[in-house]
């Protein structure tokens, strides 16, 4: 039961649900997630460390970056929680303008 309130209390905040969002896009490294979030890095670094804990992310390290993404394997439960995430989350106006500043960014690649 710990468990499952720890993964609801993840999505009780709205920066956290924003991150989620982009990263149902795919992998992103925390500068493209500030960039995106207009955010600092420890803002975001924290948010990103919450979502770890709860098992909503999991990371690796390339080089100086640290990547972030959806987890590959995860309990049914969290899968049907994902999939509403994926239906609910892109029709939310804070979504849509996020998932705009990452097309741009992804035209001009500021992390690479």
């Amino acid at each position: 039961m710990k468990t499952t309130a720890r993964m609801f209390k993840a999505l009780s905040d709205e920066t956290r649900l924003r991150i989620l969002c982009l990263l149902l896009e795919g992998e992103l490294c925390v500068c493209d997630l500030m960039e995106v979030l207009q955010l600092p890095q420890s803002t975001v670094s924290r948010h990103l460390a919450y979502l770890k804990n709860s098992g909503w992310v999991d990371d690796r390290r390339c080089g100086v970056w640290m990547y972030y993404a959806i987890p590959v394997s995860v309990s049914e439960f969290q899968k049907d929680l994902i999939g509403t995430l994926r239906n609910v989350l892109p029709s939310l106006e804070a979504a849509a303008s996020d998932r705009l500043r990452l097309n741009e960014l992804s035209r001009n690649n500021i992390c690479a």
